[in-house]
């Protein structure tokens, strides 16, 4: 078995620094804000720059068919960067879960290879319709949720999915359906009448939910029930651990942003930073982002080379680095006094992206169950 690199390559680091310009020019915290305000499903052009120039919409998709041929540790850091700038893209949802579930499926087929090829460049945004807080290994079919959509004999799906992360704005989706022919992947355009996606109130006004409602849509069946839940678990499976590294980036943004302020804000002719509490307050986070980027970039080492260890990688990662966020994100909030409470303030953004991010693609205390079966640990009694 390999060692894990928990190093960034030169070419990871050139990554990063191409997506952190294109975010400080096209996506600073006023646009983030104003966005938020405006219920716009994500930014088109924030979008079109990043997931087609840019290329990073294929990052997880072989050259062969239309991508760019990357692995999983390219993409965490893409992921990085979107949460440091809490970035309303669908990232997450199209280039990582819907086109993972679609790798699973047989890329010889043409469908697939057509559906693709289009998200990975860009010019198609699809979305995976399962509930966001769906964990890997849910109930249902091997590793994939349980189908609350039903299919006709002609194919035509029927149902409803709510919770959904990236269905608003989404030109696909990608439906777990059980019919007479088994449990099966079905890809759903959003533009047919018979498809309702009706926007919910979300916390996170960066990653919009929605509820999908589904009335005799027209779908095309990609995958049947020998592999559809396989591909939809190793999508959630991916998702939970690229997750963490948006995550890691929203704490590390958190503890910077905390860093400058108390060093800029005066009390008693001093920089507050300089007291002895908030110094401990700000150094207990930065140990914890320190171990959060070790499990985050272990998860993506693991996933970018289909390590063996890959589930117990995924479950640490999810299980520490969400606490984090969420940790690093309140001692923003407090540290930054009354400005921090304000709604002009970014610092409630990057509070709701950790809150949301914590239960999606399942709890911290899910994944600390599942650890406790893959690694033989009898969970507590009593």
């Amino acid at each position: 078995m390999s060692t894990p690199d928990l190093l960034y390559t030169e070419a990871e680091d050139d990554l990063r620094a191409a997506v952190r310009s294109l975010l400080t020019d096209h996506c600073p915290p006023a646009a983030v804000l104003s966005r938020a305000e405006s219920g716009r499903a994500y930014d088109r052009a924030l979008w079109r720059a990043l997931g087609a120039d840019m290329g990073a919409a294929g990052l997880l998709v072989p050259d062969k068919l239309g991508g760019q041929g990357g692995t999983a540790r390219e993409a965490a850091v893409v992921l990085e960067e979107l949460g440091r700038a809490v970035a309303p893209v669908p990232y997450l949802t199209s280039a990582v879960l819907a086109a993972g579930a679609l790798l699973g499926c047989d890329t010889g087929q043409d469908a697939v290879a057509r559906l693709l090829g289009a998200l990975a460049e860009g010019r198609t945004v699809g979305a995976l319709a399962v509930p966001l807080s769906t964990a890997p290994g849910a109930p249902g079919a091997p590793g994939a949720p349980a189908a609350t959509v039903r299919a006709d004999g002609d194919g035509a799906l029927s149902g409803q999915v709510s919770g959904v992360a990236g269905a608003a704005g989404a030109d696909v989706l990608l439906v777990p359906a059980a019919g007479a022919d088994g449990y099966g992947l079905y890809a759903v355009e959003t533009a047919e009448t018979s498809v309702s996606v009706e926007p919910l109130t979300s916390l996170d006004l960066t990653r919009p939910l929605a509820a999908v409602t589904l009335t005799g849509a027209p779908a095309r069946r990609l995958a049947g029930d020998d592999r559809a839940g396989a591909a939809i678990g190793r999508a959630l499976l991916t998702g939970a651990g690229l997750l963490a590294s948006e995550q890691l980036g929203v704490a590390e943004w958190c503890l910077t942003e905390t860093v400058r302020h108390t060093k800029e804000r005066h009390q008693f002719g001093r920089p507050v930073g300089s007291f002895q509490a908030l110094k401990h307050r700000m150094a207990t986070l930065w140990l914890e982002l320190v171990q959060a980027r070790a499990t985050a970039r272990y998860a993506a080492d693991a996933l970018a080379t289909d390590s063996p260890d890959t589930p117990v990688a995924v479950a640490v990662a999810q299980a520490h680095c969400a606490q984090v966020a969420v940790h690093a994100a309140e001692e923003c909030v407090q540290l930054h006094g009354g400005i921090g409470m304000t709604w002009e303030h970014p610092a409630h953004l990057y509070l709701k992206r950790a809150k949301s991010d914590e239960i999606a693609l399942g709890t911290p205390g899910r994944h600390r169950q599942t650890l406790a079966g893959l690694v033989d640990l009898a969970a507590p009694t009593g």
